[in-house]
């Protein structure tokens, strides 16, 4: 499958100049966040496949105008068709108080809180951020620092691949689109856009993870949209 992942800056040719045959055969789009949400909504409307997010540390204007047709995806795992997405936006706490900001310590638990959900599904395919890994990509600034744990949950699980943005394009001249982590993850800087295919190979058939209670469940719901037909 074809998957645009996008973050931090909103690109002219996606909006302003848009062209559709620039998003010829993407089958989803993935926001790492920091992005108006009219242009979330634009792209969503204009190539009607579906449009996931986790939120960046500038995006508390969602609670106000959350991006209509949109997914949110903090703090969850999203199955698209078989791919299994795991979302945790923010950035590292640098304003006392700030929303879509957390200290070392609130990423953790944020983390922990989806162990269930992890264990259940047998894992996860790709880990949606909007920081960095530490030592990462990131920077020394503490607003650019990436998060440890994010280390810790890729040792752990072992995703194919991270997406995160934060990090802009012209913060420095040794911006690294793409990185290798020690896990054997691969690391992809989202900024402004990026252009992913994911072959079957790389993630379970929907529904054929390896979790016995999971994949009931899938087949459950199968049944009752094949009943919901007639």
């Amino acid at each position: 499958m074809k998957i645009l992942f996008i973050a931090d800056e909103e690109y002219k040719g996606f909006w302003e100049f848009y062209d559709p045959k620039r998003l010829d055969g993407v089958d989803l789009i993935v926001s790492c966040g920091d992005l108006n949400p009219s242009y979330l909504e634009f792209l969503e409307s204009m190539t009607n496949v579906p449009l996931l997010y986790v939120r960046g540390n500038h995006d508390t204007k969602y609670d106000q105008k959350p991006p209509l047709g949109c997914e949110c995806i903090d703090d969850r795992i999203y199955d698209f068709k078989g791919l299994r997405i795991l979302g945790l936006g923010g950035s590292m706490r640098y304003t006392p108080g700030r929303l879509d900001q957390f200290t070392e310590e609130e990423m953790e638990k944020r983390i922990q809180k989806l162990n269930r959900q992890i264990v259940l599904m047998n894992g996860f395919d790709i880990l949606v951020t909007h920081a960095p890994a530490r030592g990462y990509g990131d920077m020394d600034d503490l607003p650019h620092q990436g998060f440890e744990c994010f280390n810790s949950i890729m040792n752990k699980w072992k995703p194919k691949y991270m997406f995160y943005g934060h990090v802009h394009g012209c913060y420095s001249h040794e911006f690294q689109r793409e990185r290798e982590h020690s896990s054997g993850t691969k690391l992809i800087n989202a900024y402004n856009y990026y252009f992913c295919d994911i072959g079957d190979d790389e993630h379970p058939a929907k529904g054929k993870t390896g979790s016995a209670l999971y994949d009931l469940y899938i087949a459950m719901q199968g049944m009752k949209r094949r009943h919901s037909d007639y």
